[in-house]
């Protein structure tokens, strides 16, 4: 069998004369065991001759592993080597010591300006013998006699991929697995400013594979203070190069890729993030809940806890890839009626829906433009508003010089009665303490049917705003996105319609079959009465604290989470319909019995705190104090955000 296809081929070749476009898409490889991508966009050239190239490589392979070091001391000796070795090491995970095999070292000290091994051996003139894995030297002279005579481009230290045959460099990305399900697809930036999906792939839970370039090739600046921070981006923003899915198969295989980058997105890149993937979202951003709504692609992992709880919509994969790994600095979420926060408290992070609009949203698919806001989930609360002043610019201004001293409560416990209550009340009294403030308990409902405008003409705040929500997304989005999709789909597929999943479906059709066809303006004028009352009534600005007030609700509580339908009035609708800013801190975590591994599980303790419009600077300064005085902590990766207070527990009752 294996005779005869080969001769059918060979036959079709000569009878059909055909020609084919090939690209180079890079190449996967492993080093001392850990899998690797090299881009296919090269980014120097050795100077060398051919033996010197090839004489680097032991492997017989044609891509070589290469280090370029940097040093700037007046002696490059054995300590300082392997002081720098010490320190990539330490400092990035994507450097290890098999990219030693070849060494090219940029020296700025009193020997040479720049010396170069290829087989690992770091020997300056003032050095006698340096082992490496590869060979040892004993001389200078030995050394001298292997130098490369420069780049024709000069690139930053780190780890690389050097073609034996062409001098050819190449960065080196690192490949993991997507095992929490948390992204769509990885991607790697081409040399036009554009994006390609990542062509490789690793062993792991049959998940996407997502490439890291190496942290030693970015230094931060002023014009760059995110270079080199790891960004991954939720699927309703476009990105060029890249098509768009809004969580639905139909409407990434209908449309082409993009051509433009969303604003919001650029505004990160020309800051120095680098994109490292596409993350999921449930379907057109709409809420939907694990895994019975998530129909077209799976609902991502949770890792808190058992690892199965519900991960929250719509900015459901920053959140569960913020939990889950190391490797991923921040996330680029959206929040319209709490998709950012959501994810945020059960995934247990920090997350930001910002005063409402703070950032141009072209290219991002809408949900209601009145409400839409684009936001961050991160693990670092440094990163975050480092972030956060690139994406809003001088809308986030820090302008105040106190924080505020009234501190007031909404749904907070009254009493330790269980853990999640307990690290509530203790994280309040901290935060008290700390900002030397008075803490009075409000009931929004209440102060509404006390001192609520004249134009609600004594509706209880339920009946006023209860449908306010459910209006805007669904006739809002239904307007932008559903009709257009319907009928490019439709002209494509011969008048067939697409499948969507049943919670965007039945929000689109309250809003086309339970509501008025003026609903949306109504909503609106609700919308602006309430935001007017309460920026006069419950938290006015002030000019030296910016916001006059802080407001605290509890955000998870270490219960694992169900589903609610989007209507009513709830503390968590005040900052979409008051335009504030509503972020979450992580504060602790709380057992409870899982259903799943039968033993006691730990699930995040979040707050949520509201400042007046425009104080979203104060709030981010607010979460860097506190982070320094110790009473936020930086949550860590995995099923518990704080391992060291949960194994000194353990200690404790043991």
């Amino acid at each position: 069998m294996a005779a005869s296809f080969t001769r059918a081929l060979f036959t079709l070749a000569f009878a059909v004369t055909a020609s084919a476009t090939v690209s180079y898409s890079g190449e996967t490889l492993v080093v001392n065991g850990i899998s690797y991508y090299a881009s296919p966009n090269t980014v120097s050239i050795i100077s060398a001759t051919a033996d010197m190239l090839s004489s680097a490589s032991t492997t017989g392979v044609d891509l070589i592993p290469l280090t370029v070091l940097e040093d700037t001391t007046s002696s490059f000796t054995t300590s300082v080597f392997r002081s720098v070795v010490g320190n990539y090491t330490a400092a990035d995970d994507v450097f290890n010591t098999g990219f030693l095999q070849a060494i090219y070292l940029k020296h700025t000290g009193s020997s040479p300006a720049t010396v170069a091994y290829p087989l690992g051996a770091a020997l300056t003139q003032y050095e006698t013998k340096l082992f490496m894995p590869s060979r040892a030297y004993t001389s200078s002279v030995e050394a001298q006699g292997h130098n490369f005579t420069g780049w024709r481009t000069e690139i930053p230290a780190g780890p690389y991929f050097l073609s034996a045959s062409t001098g050819e460099v190449y960065q080196a990305y690192r490949l993991y697995s997507d095992v929490q399900g948390a992204f769509t697809e990885g991607l790697i930036p081409n040399t036009d400013g554009s994006f390609s999906v990542l062509s490789a792939a690793v062993q792991g839970a049959q998940s996407p594979t997502i490439g890291v370039p190496s942290k030693l090739y970015y230094t931060k600046t002023a014009a760059k203070p995110l270079a080199g921070v790891r960004l991954g981006v939720k699927d309703i923003y476009d990105i060029a190069g890249v098509k768009t899915s809004c969580g639905n198969r139909a409407f990434y295989e209908l449309y082409p890729v993009k051509n433009i980058t969303a604003v919001a997105v650029q505004k990160l890149i020309d800051a120095g993030a680098v994109v490292i993937g596409k993350m999921k979202t449930s379907q057109f951003a709409n809420g939907e809940t694990a895994t019975a709504d998530w129909v077209d692609y799976h609902s991502p992992f949770n890792i808190r806890g058992d690892g199965y709880q519900d991960p929250s919509s719509s900015s459901s994969g920053p959140g569960a890839g913020i939990g889950a790994y190391e490797w991923l600095d921040i996330g680029l979420g959206s929040d319209t009626g709490g998709s950012i926060r959501g994810p945020s408290e059960v995934n247990g992070c920090f997350g930001n829906r910002p005063s409402h609009g703070l950032v141009s949203l072209d290219g991002v698919m809408p949900l209601s433009p009145n409400l839409d806001t684009a936001g961050f989930l991160t693990r670092d609360p440094f990163l975050w508003h480092e972030a956060a002043k690139v994406l809003y610019g001088d809308n986030i201004a820090s302008n105040f010089t106190s924080f505020p001293t009234k501190i007031l409560t909404s749904g907070f416990p009254t009493s330790a009665s269980n853990e999640a209550n307990a690290i509530l009340l203790d994280f309040l009294s901290k935060l008290q303490t700390f900002l030397n403030a008075t803490t009075t308990a409000i009931n929004v409902a209440t102060l509404w049917s006390t001192s609520g405008p004249a134009a609600a003409g004594g509706a209880s705040i339920n009946d006023y705003l209860g449908i306010v929500y459910p209006v805007l997304i669904s006739q809002q989005q239904y307007e932008l996105v559903t009709l257009p999709f319907y009928v490019d789909y439709a002209a494509a597929h011969a008048g067939k319609r697409p499948f969507v999943d049943p919670a965007p479906l039945i929000r689109w059709a309250y809003g086309q079959n339970n509501v008025s066809a003026d609903a949306t303006a109504q909503a609106l004028q609700n919308k602006t009465v309430f935001m007017d009352w309460w920026a006069e009534s419950v938290i006015p600005s002030n000019a030296q604290s910016c916001s006059e007030s802080i407001l605290l609700y509890p955000g998870s509580t270490a219960n694992p989470t169900a589903p609610v339908p989007p209507t009513g009035f709830g503390i968590s609708r005040v900052s979409n319909f008051a335009e504030v800013p509503d972020m979450v801190f992580p504060v602790g975590q709380a057992a409870y019995n899982s259903t799943i591994t039968l033993q006691e599980e730990y699930l995040p303790v979040t707050v949520d705190i509201l400042a007046a419009k425009g104080c979203d600077g104060m709030i981010f300064a607010l979460a860097e104090a506190l982070t320094n005085a110790g009473i936020l902590k930086i949550p860590g990766v995995g099923s518990l955000i704080d391992k060291l207070n949960f194994y000194c527990t353990l200690l404790v009752f043991k």
